[in-house]
């Protein structure tokens, strides 16, 4: 017959494998997460943030003015805008989230969405 203190250890080592797959399983993107960016309601550009090995920037300039975007695996973000109220700029990193970046005064939006369809779920006030 197995000891007490045998099963304690199978349990526990089963207990650290499950807590390190569901780390990272919920840490890293999922497959086809694609932040898509509109200007004036018309996707620039589509970046599939879970193929991005290396940061990146690019810009992306508008009648308005222009918005830097920095890339890093698994998120993204405005970088520097040259909008007066910088809202874009302090919304900070998004990685699998249901808000996306704005920057009003540009139109820009920076949206996530996972295999074609919109990452969004419902919010505190749906039914």
């Amino acid at each position: 017959m197995i000891k007490t203190k045998t099963w304690i250890m199978i349990f526990a080592a089963m207990l650290l494998i499950f807590g390190a797959v569901s780390f990272w399983s919920f840490t890293r993107p999922s497959k086809g997460t694609v932040a898509n960016i509109y200007v004036n309601g018309e996707c620039v550009r589509s970046v599939d943030l879970s193929l991005v090995t290396e940061s990146f920037e690019f810009t992306v300039e508008t009648s308005a003015g222009t918005n830097v975007i920095q890339v890093e695996p698994g998120r993204i973000r405005v970088k520097e805008a040259d909008c007066p109220d910088q809202v874009c700029v302090h919304a900070g990193w998004i990685a699998d989230s249901a808000n996306p970046v704005v920057c009003l005064p540009h139109r820009l939006v920076i949206r996530l969405e996972k295999n074609g369809k919109s990452a969004d779920g419902p919010d505190a006030v749906s039914k």
